[in-house]
């Protein structure tokens, strides 16, 4: 016998509600928290070693892959606000970002706090490198006005001292003076062509030097790849790497 319309319709929604009714309902009644210090009284899982075991045997070749050798400590301890370390990160990424861009006028690739490591003396590694530059920043040239070259130079001078090349300048009750810009006097009536990473131009520790650049060019090249260049280059030409303090910036 055929059901009516209507019944059909109502027991169709009935069993939609007895579905729904029968749909568990959870709640948190108690959570409880506990800490594993990780030590060297935990044994180790040879299972999970050997599982890992030959990507680290390959990752380990190629970070000891010796890229040239240094002849002297290459370290971030500083006189007068420069650093040997500082030094020698702004010149090669300079020299480097100059075989794409010769316009360039000087370089700020980092600041203090961005130099992670030393270089050793003698052999300096792939290791080493990601060491000193574990990120994955990249150089970009501006172009900005020498209101802004002033603005940036006002932040090194109030800083104590940044990794720069190209440029040397006195800092003087906190103020730079004596500045010089490829060996010419700073004029803050021209337009300069800096060098610097994706970090420091997106405004950090206060930078804003670069928020309204009259023109930009990603280089295509990041840092970490600029100093491993830079290393092997020197290694190819029979050369050490050398850094020393020259007075750069100096703290009257």
């Amino acid at each position: 016998m055929r059901q009516p319309v209507q019944f059909k319709t109502l027991s169709f929604i009935a069993g939609i509600l007895v579905l729904s009714s029968c749909n568990p309902t959870y709640h948190l009644v108690k959570s409880n928290r506990s800490e594993y210090a990780v030590t060297t009284a935990i044994a180790a899982d040879s299972s999970i070693i050997r599982s890992y075991q030959p990507y680290k045997l390959k990752l380990d070749s190629q970070m000891n892959t010796i890229l040239g050798y240094s002849a002297n400590e290459i370290t971030k301890k500083g006189v007068e606000g420069e650093s040997v370390l500082g030094n020698f990160f702004s010149d090669a990424a300079l020299f480097e970002a100059r075989k794409t861009d010769p316009q360039i006028d000087f370089a700020m690739p980092s600041t203090n706090g961005g130099l992670r490591n030393d270089l050793p003396l003698g052999a300096i590694t792939l290791s080493n490198v990601f060491e000193l530059m574990p990120f994955e920043n990249e150089l970009i040239v501006f172009e900005i006005k020498g209101a802004e070259v002033q603005s940036l130079l006002d932040y090194i001078a109030r800083t104590g001292g940044q990794p720069v090349s190209g440029l040397t300048m006195k800092i003087k009750a906190g103020k730079p003076t004596a500045v010089y810009i490829n060996g010419q006097p700073f004029d803050q009536t021209k337009n300069y062509h800096v060098l610097t990473s994706d970090y420091i131009s997106g405004g950090a520790d206060g930078i804003s030097a670069f928020k309204k650049p009259v023109s930009s060019k990603v280089l295509g090249l990041k840092i970490r790849d600029a100093l491993i260049r830079y290393i092997k280059e020197n290694q190819e030409a029979g050369k050490k790497i050398s850094s020393k303090l020259d007075g750069r910036i100096k703290n009257d």
